[in-house]
């Protein structure tokens, strides 16, 4: 069994592509002409106001953010500014803290120094009268020691002791120059 498979062309049909085919060219234009008017009013009346809504809406949001984004600005800068005069006052309140702090340890160190400069001038005052009267006391003594010392010196040398008021007189000499 052998099969004849060819194609054929249908008679009267010459294979020119339609749109090409100059005897169409009339009602495709017609055609051209109507689907162009159509699908314009379609695009003016639907298409264009519902993209200009779309366009006004968002441009509409864009602006309102804007005034907000500006009025938060206002606000944060308000903040910033409260922030930073609060932040000054603080550092004023905290100055005139330490000053004052200062003023009062300043004036009970030198409220102390007095009493204890008082104090130490009462001890020494005291101390030096304690000196005076050992010291007084001593040149007592000395005078005596000294008469001893001489009367034994003396005998020591010549071999017998010296009268008591010749000795006194010699210290008393001895002890004004």
């Amino acid at each position: 069994m052998a099969t004849n498979s060819h194609t054929e062309q249908p008679s009267g049909h010459k294979g020119a592509f339609p749109p090409f085919n100059p005897t169409t060219f009339a009602s495709q234009l017609f055609w051209l002409v109507i689907a162009f008017v159509v699908l314009y009013v379609l695009m003016a009346k639907l298409a264009i106001p519902r993209i200009g809504s779309i366009i006004e809406s968002r441009q509409k949001s864009i602006a309102d953010d804007l005034a907000g984004a500006a009025s938060l600005k206002a606000e944060s800068d308000a903040a910033i500014a409260a922030y930073e005069k609060a932040l000054a006052e603080a550092r004023a309140r905290a100055q005139a803290i330490a000053n004052e702090t200062r003023d009062k340890q300043a004036a009970a160190a030198e409220a102390t120094r007095k009493r204890l400069e008082g104090e130490l001038n009462a001890k020494l005052a005291e101390a030096e009268k304690t000196i005076a009267a050992t010291k007084q006391a001593a040149m007592a003594n000395v005078r005596g020691i000294a008469a001893d010392a001489t009367k034994a010196i003396v005998e020591r040398l010549i071999g017998k002791a010296p009268a008591d008021a010749a000795v006194d007189a010699a210290v008393a000499d001895a002890l004004k120059s």
